[in-house]
């Protein structure tokens, strides 16, 4: 978020923190990936940076599946069959 909306617009944390209505640990946190970008926070995003929420959510989603998929072993994971009717 930092390289794309802030830095390349001179948008300070201050700044956000004010437009967003949060505490500046709120912000670090989910600007350190401490923290999943919520609904709430989603909202507050689209409406002080633009996109929609659900595209903030998405690309929180997509960061979640690219960290699991680093994590998980699938290996003792079974594919079940289903019946073609």
């Amino acid at each position: 978020m930092s390289g794309i909306y802030l830095e390349p617009n001179n948008i300070s944390g201050r700044e956000l923190v004010k437009a967003l209505g949060v505490a500046a640990s709120t912000l670090s946190r989910v600007l350190s990936g401490a923290s999943r970008i919520t609904p709430e926070m989603a909202l507050r995003l689209s409406k002080a940076l633009g996109r929609s929420p659900e595209s903030w959510l998405a690309m929180q989603d997509a960061h979640d599946l690219w960290l699991a998929r680093q994590h998980v072993d699938l290996q003792n994971v079974d594919e079940l069959q289903f019946a073609i009717t």
